[in-house]
């Protein structure tokens, strides 16, 4: 779970502070959707999501405003590759240590699931394989190249507001320089979903007592997150990151100062939100 992304993602709508604010009914919704939950399994996901969100809240929103405001010193100067690498290293580590404080409820959750739980989680993992399908993978590479390009731009305006012609050919050719291989992206994701149900069915069959169960989602929290620095598509992973990186300096570099102010005010905004909802004890 990358929240610092959801959260500045769907803060292209609203404010941080509502979206947070409103951030565990979403995640129950979300939960939801896949499983089905039953009363008993309601109650508890919720209280779980309530102390999630609230130790997230007293521990780590500081810490997001302090990212945030070393990357709006970045955008002020001229950041190399290297500073842009650390910071994906670096909401990557505090996306998995989300993911490891909730260990003890997914278990919980893991051994109470039920076989058409299960089913129904599989049966939603093909139809998002689907949705993938559709979106990306339709047409020929240059079609597929300017879906991608269509949804760097989204988050490029987020940031910058508006760019003129001249500056989307550039960040085009840009776009087009990283590696595209959609066929990898969803083996990846299938991958990615055949080991969580094959972890989750082996809690659920071999009624796993919560330790055990802790012990095998631990190990594969670990493995999902280390697969895209390893494995069969390293080089892939390692080109498409490059390129992504690359693409981010020469959206910084043609930035006009009117752009640039329109980032760093909207990073402020963002600063602001988290400070405040760190504060915000409840």
């Amino acid at each position: 779970m990358c929240l610092i992304a959801l959260l500045l993602t769907v803060a292209a709508c609203s404010s941080i502070r509502f979206t947070y604010n409103h951030g565990d009914t979403l995640l129950y919704w979300w939960m939801n959707t896949y499983l089905d939950l039953d009363s008993e399994q309601a109650t508890e996901v919720r209280q779980d999501i309530n102390d999630l969100f609230q130790w997230h809240r007293k521990t780590q929103l500081r810490d997001y405003a302090q990212l945030l405001g070393r990357a709006k010193l970045q955008l002020a100067g001229n950041p190399s590759a290297e500073d842009l690498h650390n910071d994906y290293r670096e909401i990557k580590a505090r996306s998995e240590l989300l993911a490891i404080k909730a260990l003890p409820e997914l278990a919980d959750l893991a051994r109470s699931m039920k076989p058409a739980q299960i089913a129904r989680m599989e049966k939603k993992f093909a139809s998002n394989n689907d949705t993938f399908r559709k979106k990306f993978m339709k047409g020929d590479l240059d079609k597929q190249r300017k879906v991608r390009f269509k949804k760097s731009m989204e988050q490029f305006e987020l940031w910058f507001g508006s760019f003129s012609g001249e500056q989307e050919a550039q960040l085009r050719r840009a776009s087009d320089a990283r590696p595209l291989d959609n066929q990898i992206w969803l083996n990846e994701r299938i991958r990615r979903q055949q080991r969580i149900l094959a972890v989750v069915r082996k809690i659920q069959q071999e009624r796993l007592s919560k330790d055990a169960a802790m012990g095998q989602l631990h190990a594969l929290v670990k493995e999902l997150f280390e697969r895209l620095d390893g494995g069969e598509h390293k080089v892939f992973f390692e080109a498409n990151t490059k390129g992504t990186i690359e693409m981010v300096m020469t959206a910084i570099r043609i930035a006009t100062p009117e752009q640039k102010a329109h980032a760093q005010k909207r990073m402020q905004g963002w600063i602001d939100d988290f400070r405040i909802l760190a504060a915000d004890t409840k």
